[in-house]
């Protein structure tokens, strides 16, 4: 389970900080190891890109004991120009009507050993 994940090359439609953001918004207690494997990062690659996330304002961190609660902004609009008129609630919409569109993810074959 903790691998490295799957090199990918060439572009993609939903950047790594739009994953991060849709998971937590799934769950606001998920854990990073747990963001790194639905979204196929590694656990360095959330951590900084949850990080970019607070530092934008589009997220805060709240430390209970060892464990994370996040809080999405969804006022904020986006940071491209042309999308200066959507909030993250907008995109964070878009991708819960797509998710419930397509159905439950279907189940990962189990690790196997050798």
């Amino acid at each position: 389970m903790g691998g490295v994940p799957e090199p990918h090359t060439g572009w993609t439609f939903l950047t790594n900080h739009a994953r991060v953001l849709a998971a937590i918004a799934e769950d606001q207690s998920t854990r990073i190891r747990d963001i790194a494997v639905r979204c196929r990062l590694t656990e360095r690659a959330v951590q900084k890109i949850i990080s970019d996330l607070v530092q934008g304002g589009y997220l805060t961190r709240n430390r209970a004991g060892r464990s994370n609660t996040y809080r999405i902004e969804p006022g904020i609009p986006l940071r491209h120009p042309a999308d200066a008129s959507l909030t993250v609630s907008d995109l964070l919409a878009l991708l819960a009507r797509h998710d419930a569109q397509r159905g439950p993810a279907p189940a990962q074959a189990p690790a196997t050993d050798g």
